[in-house]
């Protein structure tokens, strides 16, 4: 059984830095990358980045690039989301996904159960 467990959500302000943490256990079938994605209550769950597991190529959301780094520690099978210069538009729950290398929601088979972001003004 795959697990997904993130961690790091918080509360903060305008222009802080906060770093999500998303730690995996059991062996994720087909799955060649891992991914952030982002939802707010009434809208839908929006890409924020991904991480080809066994390579180099990330992926990010046109709103977060040059923001926010995902990178990934492949012996502790965790992977983060360094996200700097938060603005109260990034305030969402946060969650951490598994699956194939794409923006798209449905390309992710596994998923965690979100950590909440908030951003004041």
């Amino acid at each position: 059984q795959v697990q997904l467990v993130e961690s790091g959500g918080a509360l903060v302000q305008t222009g802080d830095s906060l770093k999500l943490s998303c730690a995996a256990s059991g062996r994720t079938y087909n799955s060649d990358s891992r991914g952030w994605f982002r939802q707010v209550p009434g809208k839908e769950r929006e890409f924020v980045a991904s991480i080809i597991w066994d390579g180099t190529s990330t992926v990010y959301a046109d709103s977060v690039k040059g923001r926010f780094t995902i990178s990934k520690d492949k012996a502790k099978n965790t992977v983060y989301l360094q996200m700097n210069s938060l603005k109260p538009e990034d305030t969402a729950v946060y969650y951490c996904a598994a699956g194939s290398y794409s923006r798209k929601e449905y390309d992710y088979n596994y998923w965690g159960q979100g950590t909440q972001v908030t951003v004041s003004s």
